[in-house]
């Protein structure tokens, strides 16, 4: 069902629309043909929706239309679950808030805790972090949270896998009583269900599904193999397929090591990306990836989300995904 409406028939400001344009957005995604009116009449809203539905702007747009550029407050607060994504959703925020003359901030663990002091004193209007370090702020009271009155939770189910759930109640526990609250998820376990009967007044619940879900363009093939013989398996299919660039995905962090090290002795350009990683490694990581100065990275679901690289041509699951979500995010990568 192709979408009706225009960004504005939705709604969306003159200031906006142009920055819209500037990006080369010309029309909604049904997700923001859904989402962007009842979050411009301040309603709360439940919205399931898959990866790759343009799920940023459409509680991005919302959010930027209703903050004051004249005020200093902090009034916006957008959680992810990982550095990566907020970093991607920062992107997308600031481009959109600069149009509006909008301050922004991006904050998550990794970084440098006094430089994040500084920029905050700076009054951003907009933050969006993960919650660990927006917590330890918020205990070291180096942000106040009381004038939040927009909170944005993207990607809930995976805060939730991730154990970040206690994390987020404390956060918005610490923002304003009326608050506008917007849940994003790809699925809804009961602790997000939980979640949004404890914190969410009459929200509207959209279900967006996608008509044909991002793979059709993606061959996919099975490969019958045993645990003892995966390596030597792997070696012989990147061999075979010379790939530019292939992302090779492991459950934990000790099984991207392994592989990577594996790979490494048998003369790969290769090299590892997960938790245990500073941000300082994990940038640098990405940028010789980026600029094809490794030809394969060994990665666990921390790069499933967030990561938008050019030119990755292979996906392997090392490890099969844990669900049918995990596996589309992951082959969303090439």
């Amino acid at each position: 069902m192709e979408t009706t409406k225009t960004f504005q028939e939705l709604g969306v400001s003159e200031e906006i629309l142009r920055a819209l344009e500037k990006k080369g957005v010309a029309m909604p995604t049904r997700v923001q043909e859904e989402a962007i009116p009842p979050l411009l009449a301040w309603r709360d809203v439940i919205a399931k929706a898959p990866t790759g539905t343009g799920k940023t702007f459409a509680f991005g747009i919302p959010m930027i239309e209703h903050i004051d550029p004249q005020s200093d407050d902090l009034q916006g607060l957008i959680l992810a679950p990982t550095r990566e994504l907020a970093i991607q959703i920062a992107k997308v925020a600031q481009s959109l808030s600069a149009a509006a003359d909008i301050s922004s901030l991006v904050i998550f663990g990794g970084q440098d805790i006094e430089r994040q002091k500084q920029k905050l004193r700076r009054h951003p209007q907009l933050i969006i972090g993960t919650p660990g370090r927006l917590l330890d702020h918020l205990r070291r009271q180096t942000i106040d949270l009381s004038q939040v009155n927009k909170v944005v939770l993207d990607e809930a189910d995976e805060m939730m896998r991730l154990g970040f759930i206690e994390d987020v109640e404390t956060l918005l526990e610490a923002t304003a009583a009326d608050r506008q609250l917007m849940l994003f998820s790809a699925t809804m376990p009961d602790r997000v269900k939980a979640l949004s009967a404890r914190y969410m007044t009459a929200p509207q619940n959209l279900e967006i599904k996608s008509e044909h879900v991002t793979l059709d363009a993606i061959d996919q093939v099975i490969i019958d193999t045993r645990e003892e013989t995966k390596i030597d398996k792997l070696c012989e299919i990147i061999n075979q397929e010379q790939p530019y660039l292939a992302m090779v995905f492991c459950h934990t962090k000790q099984r991207a090591h392994m592989v990577t090290m594996a790979l490494a002795a048998r003369g790969y350009l290769v090299d590892e990306l997960h938790g245990d990683l500073s941000q300082v490694q994990r940038t640098l990581v990405l940028k010789r990836f980026r600029k094809a100065e490794l030809q394969i990275l060994c990665a666990t679901d921390i790069a499933a989300r967030g990561l938008d690289i050019e030119g990755v041509t292979h996906v392997f699951n090392y490890d099969i995904p844990h669900d049918a979500e995990s596996s589309i995010h992951r082959i969303g990568r090439t």
